[in-house]
């Protein structure tokens, strides 16, 4: 089956369609605005919604589920439908605790998923959520249009020069203090959204020296990732500051362990919890939602937008 993007997702794709990877030996010339479909078209639905692929065994919530073609074909399908704007990949679990995936073994996982996407979608956004410079490279030349780097271009040196170089489209980057192996041992902060504005206006001014056009950069302040359960919330409450910083704003709260302190519920029903958060991102102007469960996700927002 091939699946037509939604009206909502025109003008993102518009953007991360010309965003795929270009051969080493071109130039390629930094384009203005590219995440400039945040902020065109009044009727284009707010927030976005990204759907999350984890083609993983051992992720929190849906590890093993989506490791043959057939399984990944069917969950991508109905995130489509339901109304996804664009698809995330991962292929290394970053749940408190995991272990490193070697090189290889990440690729064996989401080049095969992202191919299989491009079966389904030639249009549909898809982002590589990735540490590493040559898995990102590899799903780029693969029909990825997005790079998401949980370190911020920090833990592989040559990763800068994969989201200057290898394409233009936008590139994630998230706040994680420490690494997923130990980043939930203690983590501190003095005032957590002050300091996550500050490392971002740090990242982001190195990003532009590096020559990367700060108009690609979507900010993530990693809920979850080094954060207690009091450090998350005061983040989802202050959306609106970490706005200021001027660049789009995604969030990824689906599923998190903070709502089982808070409710005292198991991953398999944190989905409509998740939903509920997601109308009260909406509502901070938050600019994409990364999810697990599309469908309750787009209800929410629609709802969020008429009440």
């Amino acid at each position: 089956m091939v699946i037509q993007p939604t009206l909502q997702s025109f003008t993102l794709i518009l953007i991360c369609s010309v965003g795929r990877a270009v051969p080493a030996n071109k130039t390629k010339k930094a384009r203005d605005n590219s995440c400039a479909f945040f902020y065109e078209g009044t009727k284009m639905k707010k927030p976005l919604v990204m759907g999350i692929l984890n083609v993983t065994p051992d992720s929190f919530s849906d590890g093993g589920s989506f490791t043959s073609e057939e399984a990944i074909v069917r969950q991508v399908e109905q995130m489509i439908l339901d109304g996804a704007d664009s698809i995330d990949v991962g292929g290394e679990s970053t749940r408190p605790f995991a272990e490193p995936v070697p090189e290889q073994e990440e690729l064996n996982r989401v080049i095969p998923a992202i191919k299989a996407i491009r079966k389904i979608s030639s249009t549909i956004p898809v982002s590589i959520d990735t540490t590493k410079a040559s898995v990102a490279g590899a799903a780029l030349a693969a029909g990825a249009t997005m790079v998401n780097d949980i370190s911020a271009l920090r833990h592989d040196p040559e990763m800068v020069e994969i989201v200057k170089e290898g394409y233009d489209g936008p590139v994630i980057i998230m706040h994680m203090q420490g690494t997923p192996g130990d980043m939930q041992v203690k983590p501190h902060y003095e005032d957590v959204v002050a300091e996550i504005c500050t490392f971002f206006t740090d990242r982001i001014a190195w990003m532009e020296a590096q020559g990367i056009n700060p108009s690609r950069i979507i900010i993530d302040p990693g809920i979850g990732f080094g954060k207690t359960l009091d450090h998350n919330l005061t983040l989802l409450r202050n959306i609106r500051e970490l706005k200021k910083l001027g660049h789009p704003v995604l969030i990824g709260h689906s599923r998190k362990s903070f709502f089982d302190k808070l409710l005292r519920i198991p991953v398999e029903k944190r989905d409509c919890p998740s939903a509920i958060v997601s109308a009260l991102c909406a509502k901070q102007e938050a600019d994409i939602l990364r999810v697990h469960d599309v469908g309750k996700t787009v209800a929410a927002i629609r709802l969020a937008a008429v009440l």
